[in-house]
């Protein structure tokens, strides 16, 4: 069986695009949050804002996601994008050994006032900064060495310095193609209410250089601006380990 090669992220972190560039590879078969689903919609469920009216998958649990993982692992080469919250009730020596872990962090000032334009009432184990630190942690302790780190702004300044970092780090091939695609529908990452959270991937064709840009969390409503000390903490925590961009890297045509 192959290991699973798995971006544990946060939501609005660019990790929808991240992964599909991983899709446009064409090596690997992707998987988009499949924790998620069964976390918010599953049969076992544990959403905490779960009501009686929530929708509810028939036959999706925590047990069928894992299973169809380990099937997919079976076959061949398996890359999976999901957010540490879902999973940490699963984490245990046996079920990390399958993954080959890797991480992707973002600037919390834009994560949090993301998430409040499209949930203003999200709470702090929906945006999962929390629970990616304790994951790090738990796994730096384990493996004896951090496990690649990808920081979001850096990954947009330079998408292909970075990309390269990353793949080395987690022993597959650089590939310049996908980092390139048409603009177009993303079915394949749209299991929630559409596809709403994607409209910028929809719209986008391709990770490309962008100048960073900064948020003034100064001006956010109280809310965010409470959840955002709560979890720059832990943001910065792995920050200190982030990958620099492969240098050379900057050789090649962007």
């Amino acid at each position: 069986m192959h290991k699973i090669l798995a971006l544990w992220a946060t939501p609005r972190s660019t990790s929808t695009a991240f992964e599909w560039m991983m899709r446009m590879r064409g090596d690997m078969t992707c998987f988009h949050e499949p924790f998620g689903e069964a976390w918010y919609q599953g049969e076992d469920a544990r959403w905490p804002r779960i009501k009686p009216d929530t929708p509810r998958t028939a036959g999706l649990s925590f047990d069928s996601v894992w299973q169809d993982l380990q099937a997919a692992a079976a076959r061949g080469p398996v890359f999976s994008k999901d957010f540490p919250h879902y999973i940490e009730h699963l984490w245990n020596d046996a079920f990390l050994d399958y993954f080959k872990h890797s991480f992707l962090i973002r600037d919390p000032a834009k994560v949090a006032t993301s998430m409040y334009k499209h949930w203003p009432d999200f709470l702090l184990k929906e945006i999962a900064f929390v629970e990616q630190r304790a994951l790090f942690d738990r796994l730096g302790d384990k493996l004896g060495d951090a496990p690649p780190v990808i920081d979001s702004d850096d990954l947009l300044e330079n998408p292909h310095g970075i990309v390269t970092a990353w793949c080395n780090a987690v022993d597959i091939p650089y590939i310049e193609d996908a980092l390139s695609w048409e603009p177009g529908e993303r079915d394949e990452v749209s299991w929630y209410d559409g596809g709403s959270w994607h409209a910028n991937l929809r719209d986008s064709d391709g990770l490309k250089a962008q100048p960073r840009q900064y948020i003034d969390i100064s001006e956010a409503p109280d809310r965010v601006r409470e959840i955002y000390e709560i979890v720059l903490p832990h943001y910065e925590h792995l920050y200190a380990h982030r990958l620099a961009p492969d240098p050379d890297s900057a050789r090649r045509p962007a």
